[in-house]
């Protein structure tokens, strides 16, 4: 017998139908002995809907009611679940994250979950065979008492979370895909389903672009060792041994991974701005002028590139910042050109960071040179690069994205 978190996403819940294929899911962990707490998303297209009502009644809104309207999606989705385990004979009760609870920051809109007491779940289980079906996405401000909400992908936090309170062997992220891939199956057609991957790998893979997880979740699931199965919850229930291992893949620990590869996967992101300061005194001091105003804005800057001063007196400072954020960085380095000193500023946001990450990469010598060389037979001109211990990332045309991915996917012996 095991300890369970299911969670399921809003394509898993968008209609009743679907919700039903859901119960059947846990039928079979209950069937099977196995204790179950089950967190998920608002029904597909239902969270959107109610950002649009917040937006329609009035463009500037109290965050917290919006937080107030946004949950609620997950709390009709919860009580529908409920209901449809109790139809099939499953003793179930749902939970909003205000009961359990689930306290977080006062960050409305994107709260971090601060503490969880899983107590009473853990005593249903024992007391009354109870699967609990949480809201997940929300908790509470304690010195408030409001809801809050975690931010787009927060269910896969909020299951993560409960996972690590009630001590589950493991949390079960059901989406509607069957694992992880070594990368996008839209643009690499040959790429693999990983049968493991390491959290550091998950992790980079998460922030760099690739949409399984949210990166919080995963941050939560290394830090309080849970492993997380992501698998697919259009699989037939009946067809599913549950005492055995289904098709997906498990992030775990890297001392778990038996046989570990160079490179793991490659990641693309075309939300990206390419942002050069020109002329800028070479002196020291500078490069603070210049990310301070944009920290102080909540701008993330991730690349940056400082060219070698020439005349020992300007030199050139490139950066990367999130498209969404391309025209108000300019306007940000706009009212500081006085205090910086630059000449002029540059821009493209015509432009993608394709990643490639893996744990092998600490032992293995010469793995971006491999990349930087066939690119360039290619065609494919980089203009900035950055690198970690297992990853490296470089940012080139966005009209090359495709080719760079597919090459690079190749180079690496990924396909097979």
């Amino acid at each position: 017998m095991a300890r369970l978190v299911m969670k399921f996403g809003g394509t898993s819940v968008a209609d009743i139908d679907r919700i039903r294929n859901v119960a059947q899911h846990v039928k079979r962990e209950v069937d099977a002995g196995h204790e179950v707490a089950v967190v998920v998303s608002a029904m597909s297209g239902k969270t959107n809907e109610l950002v649009a009502w917040c937006r329609a009644a009035a463009p500037l809104h109290d965050a917290r009611e919006y937080d107030a309207v946004v949950a609620s999606g997950e709390q009709v989705t919860a009580g529908l679940l409920a209901i449809t385990l109790e139809g099939i004979g499953i003793n179930a009760r749902s939970w909003q994250g205000w009961q359990l609870p689930i306290t977080t920051s006062n960050a409305h809109g994107s709260a971090r979950i601060e503490d969880i007491n899983g107590a009473e779940l853990i005593k249903r289980f024992k007391e009354r065979k109870e699967v609990a079906v949480v809201s997940g996405f929300q908790g509470v401000h304690k010195e408030s008492g409001r809801i809050t909400t975690l931010g787009r992908g927060g269910s896969d936090t909020s299951a993560v979370a409960i996972a690590a309170a009630i001590k589950a062997d493991r949390c079960d992220i059901y989406t509607d895909v069957d694992g992880v891939y070594t990368t996008d199956p839209r643009v690499v057609p040959k790429a693999q389903r990983m049968d493991k991957i390491a959290f550091e790998e998950m992790l980079e893979l998460a922030s760099l672009g690739a949409k399984v997880l949210q990166v919080r979740s995963v941050e939560l699931g290394m830090v309080h060792k849970v492993p997380i199965f992501v698998r697919s919850s259009f699989d037939k229930p009946e067809d599913i041994d549950p005492h055995g291992t289904p098709p997906g893949t498990l992030i775990c620990d890297e001392e778990d991974i038996v046989e570990q590869q160079v490179v793991t996967g490659i990641a693309f992101s075309k939300d990206e701005a390419q942002i050069s300061v020109r002329h800028v005194p070479d002196k020291p001091g500078v490069a603070a002028a210049i990310f301070g105003p944009l920290a102080e804005a909540s701008i993330n800057v991730d690349m940056i590139v400082q060219n070698v001063s020439a005349d020992g007196a300007t030199t050139d400072l490139t950066f990367t910042v999130p498209a969404a954020d391309y025209q108000r960085s300019v306007d940000v380095l706009g009212k500081a050109k006085t205090a910086i000193g630059f000449d002029h500023l540059d821009g493209s946001q015509e432009v993608a960071k394709v990643s490639v990450i893996g744990i092998g990469m600490r032992s293995h010598a010469g793995v971006a040179a491999e990349a930087f060389k066939a690119l360039a037979a290619r065609g494919v001109n980089i203009r900035a690069i950055t690198t970690s211990e297992i990853k490296f990332s470089v940012l080139i045309d966005a009209a090359y994205t495709e080719l760079a991915v597919r090459t690079l996917h190749s180079l690496y012996g990924l396909d097979k």
